[in-house]
C-alpha cells in the first residue's frame, strides 16, 4: 500500500479545530472547487439522515467530477474510528465505494498551546492489481495539490 501524509500548523485552539472538521460542512469547505463535490447524503450511525457530527458509524455518500471532466464518480466514505483525549483528537474514513482499491484516510489533530497541528494520513491503492500498484506513486501528483489546498483553507477559515 502506498501513503501520503502532511502535516500543517493551524492558529486555532484544538477544540475549534476538531469541531469544523467534525461536521460535513467541514469537508465541504475544504474540498477544492475543481473537485465539483456534491454530497448527496449523510446518514449518521443510527441512521438519522444529516447528523450534526460525523461519529464513527456515520456514511457520506458523495460525487465528484474533477475539473468537470467526464461522469461523476461515486464515493461512499464511513468513519470508522472517532475518539478526542486531552490534548489529541483522530477520526478516520474509508472509502467503501470509489475509485481507489483501498483508501483510508486518518486525520489527526494535536494541541499545542494555543495553536493545533492537522495530521492527514492516507493509506490507499489504486484499482488494476499490479499496474495500479506500479502507479500509485504518481497519484501523490494529484494528492499534493488537493491536500495544500485543504491545509491552506483550514488555516483561512479558522486563523
Amino acid at each position: 500500500m502506498a501513503v501520503y501524509q502532511r502535516r500543517t500548523r493551524v492558529a486555532a485552539p484544538l477544540p475549534e479545530v476538531w469541531e469544523f472538521h467534525s461536521r460535513v460542512r467541514g469537508l465541504e469547505a475544504l474540498t477544492p472547487g475543481w473537485m465539483n463535490l456534491r454530497v448527496e447524503s449523510v446518514t449518521g450511525p443510527d441512521g438519522d439522515p444529516d447528523p450534526g457530527i460525523l461519529e464513527a458509524g456515520s456514511r457520506i455518500d458523495a460525487s465528484m467530477r474533477p475539473f468537470g471532466v467526464g461522469p461523476r464518480q461515486r464515493w461512499t466514505s464511513v468513519i470508522t474510528a472517532r475518539e478526542r483525549e486531552d490534548g489529541s483528537a483522530y477520526f478516520r474514513d474509508e472509502m467503501e465505494g470509489g475509485p481507489f482499491r483501498r483508501w483510508e484516510h486518518t486525520h489527526r489533530f494535536f494541541a499545542d498551546g494555543s495553536e493545533t497541528v492537522v495530521d492527514d494520513r492516507v493509506v490507499y491503492a489504486l484499482p488494476f492489481g499490479a499496474v495500479g500498484e506500479a502507479a500509485s506513486r504518481l497519484a501523490r501528483v494529484g494528492f499534493e495539490p488537493m491536500f495544500r489546498y485543504r491545509h491552506r483553507r483550514t488555516r483561512a477559515l479558522l486563523e
